[in-house]
């Protein structure tokens, strides 16, 4: 008898990347980032998604801030992105080159305790999460600080027998939780829900976070 053919009808990309100098850079934005927490005036004066007095989130500009490590990570993640965006949608250079980029970008500091609740990103298509330092994790904490995404599957779960019960992922319907490294770049689709566990552990972890959404200009 033949085989059956198996297909990926459905799929949500993520792109997983690290930036090749990420020491020399991270040792700057960490430096610009406690710097900015300490001066009082980069606080988000609207904070929306719950978390709570352990972590510090920033105002949305951070990316049109001139500080030269700033302007390297973002070409950085710009060129990160761009590469899966052409990818995805088969844009040849040129067509890249016209992408017209909108954006929102903040950091967080987090400290012991803190935690992100269960929140996406409305009104933008792209977003990423870039790791200037994890932090020291306690051991006998495993989901210090994970990045946990819900499963947009997860409905999947409502009957389980022997014929689903263990069908990893992709194509159960578990939670994908992801430790974050140092200088790792993680950007997916701004629709996905996802949360941060409490960080248990010593320092600060701390994280760059972006939206994006796009236009594509016609040719002259």
């Amino acid at each position: 008898m033949p085989s059956p053919e198996l297909i990926n009808m459905f799929a949500v990309p993520f792109s997983f990347s690290r930036h090749p100098e990420h020491a020399r850079l991270n040792a700057a934005l960490k430096r610009y980032i406690l710097a900015a927490e300490k001066d009082g005036t980069a606080a988000n004066p609207r904070p929306l998604t719950q978390r709570n007095a352990a972590v510090f989130e920033s105002h949305f500009n951070l990316f049109r801030d001139p500080d030269a490590a700033i302007q390297e990570l973002k070409s950085f993640c710009w060129d990160q992105m761009l590469a899966v965006i052409g990818r995805l949608n088969r844009y040849d250079p040129p067509t890249l080159h016209r992408l017209q980029i909108y954006n929102d970008c903040w950091f967080h500091v987090t400290r012991r305790g803190g935690f992100f609740g269960v929140h996406n990103h409305p009104n933008a298509s792209w977003s990423g999460v870039y790791c200037v330092d994890p932090g020291q994790h306690e051991t006998n904490h495993k989901d210090s600080g994970l990045l946990s995404f819900i499963n947009p599957m997860i409905t999947s779960a409502m009957h389980m027998d022997a014929g689903i019960a263990n069908m990893q992922l992709p194509y159960g319907y578990q939670v994908a939780s992801v430790s974050l490294e140092a200088g790792q770049l993680v950007i997916f689709p701004s629709w996905v829900l996802h949360d941060v566990k409490p960080f248990s552990g010593q320092g600060e972890r701390i994280t760059i976070a972006f939206n994006c959404w796009f236009t594509l200009p016609d040719a002259a």
